[in-house]
């Protein structure tokens, strides 16, 4: 296999990346997307990404505790829940050295001439996938205040390890921590307070200090909703403006009507009944079936569990279709706003602007709709707006990657990642 090692990232550069999030660790068994590394990035590149963002799990690996990480035993959720929810239907797997499987991935990515993004999912998902409560309970237990720097030093150790492994050229920059905004990191502020004003200070204060210690790598944080009407929030010393951009609309229209994020009682409504499936068991008989930690590690109630992995997919695409054309616009707009916001900011500090994930929303496993022609429509559109705006990193949509079925649609990821890489 020939080398094509990748020359390092630099603001100006263009990424196309796929969102391969924490699944190139938790689906990594035999016949699961990411079994082989390699193949992932050959089928990566013929689709013409250059770039992979991943949660490198910084905390259990490079963290202050005695875990070990080179035994990890990854499980589904449990009593088949999640089978049909993205990022969760996972097969298991027994003893990961997750160690070695870093530096794996690193060696394949070099091999295949990617760079890779950096980021931690362990506030939001990742530690729902082990076997036992103990990462969860590691990272919990780290105070609210002090979550930010021990990110920030986990994340020094484990460049100077990747460093010295000779891989500083395949690390494009890194992220503090997905989605802070929606992650435990907010636990440092109430919920009645603004949680971007309220991590500000924590932020900026452990990027100073990572970007003291690691002056030769990129760092920031990421937003899983853009502060578009509120830029000032973030904080000024992060070296990349990178946001989410997931605009809902009719998405979002279906879930009100639905209620599908509703607690029980309201849950499961009528409306959200005629979308289920007909051998769908009772919500009653099936929601005690998650472990409650495992529950409290992901960001997925028992509501949109059931929802996700017993809705009918030709049903909810239906509805989604009936009433998208009422939404179009709006949403076009709402892109459009914030992939303004992100880029005037970035202008205005200098730096480059990258959008990590997109575009529409969070859908089961099944459902076809944002994969489908009003899917492919939208998020072309939105793509192209980026790239107007001169935009340094994109992706075709968070669907787009290995263990998705979008994965499957090769002529039109090769179509857009030739737009976004300018050729």
């Amino acid at each position: 296999m020939s080398d094509t090692s990748p020359s390092r990232w630099v603001p100006g550069q263009k990424l196309a990346m796929s969102l391969w999030d924490f699944s190139w660790y938790t689906r990594a068994a035999p016949g699961e997307p990411f079994s082989d590394l390699d193949r992932a990035f050959v089928e990566a590149s013929e689709r013409g990404y250059n770039c992979v963002r991943i949660c490198a799990a910084p905390l259990l690996l490079f963290g202050d505790h005695d875990l070990d990480p080179t035994r990890l035993d990854i499980v589904p959720m449990g009593g088949g829940v999640g089978d049909r929810t993205r990022w969760y239907d996972v097969s298991g797997l027994e003893g990961l050295d997750l160690r070695a499987r870093l530096t794996e991935l690193f060696d394949s990515a070099r091999r295949h001439g990617f760079t890779i993004i950096l980021s931690s999912w362990e506030y939001q998902q990742s530690p729902a996938f082990a076997s036992t409560a103990d990462w969860h309970e590691m990272i919990t237990a780290i105070d609210p205040e002090k979550r930010h720097m021990a990110l920030a030093k986990a994340w020094c150790r484990m460049l100077d390890e990747l460093i010295a492994e000779g891989h500083r050229d395949t690390i494009a920059y890194v992220e503090l921590h997905n989605e802070v905004d929606l992650s435990r990191l907010k636990d440092v502020g109430s919920a009645q307070e603004n949680t971007y004003w309220t991590q500000r200070p924590y932020i900026t204060a452990a990027l100073d200090w990572l970007q003291e210690q690691q002056p030769d790598v990129l760092s920031t944080i990421s937003y899983g909703i853009t502060p578009y009407l509120d830029m000032g929030a973030v904080p000024d010393n992060a070296q990349i403006a990178h946001m989410h951009i997931y605009v809902y609309g009719v998405l979002g229209a279906l879930e009100q009507w639905a209620q599908v994020r509703a607690p029980a009682p309201v849950f499961p409504s009528e409306e959200m009944l005629s979308l289920i499936r007909d051998d769908a068991p009772a919500f009653g008989d099936w929601s005690h079936a998650i472990e409650p930690w495992r529950l409290a590690a992901t960001g997925i109630s028992p509501s949109m569990f059931y929802a996700y992995d017993w809705v009918d997919p030709v049903r909810w695409d239906a509805w989604l279709y009936r009433h998208y054309s009422a939404h179009e616009e709006a949403m076009l707009q709402a892109a459009k706003h914030r992939l303004l916001a992100t880029k005037i900011w970035a202008d205005h500090h200098g730096v480059p602007a990258v959008i990590g994930e997109g575009w529409i929303g969070y859908t089961p496993l099944e459902a076809e709709f944002e994969d489908g022609p009003v899917g492919q429509y939208f998020a072309e559109r939105v793509v192209d707006a980026a790239i107007a705006l001169g935009f340094d990193g994109l992706l075709v949509g968070s669907n787009s990657a290995p263990h998705h079925p979008g994965w499957a649609n090769v002529a039109f990821q090769t179509r857009l990642n030739a737009r976004i890489k300018g050729e």
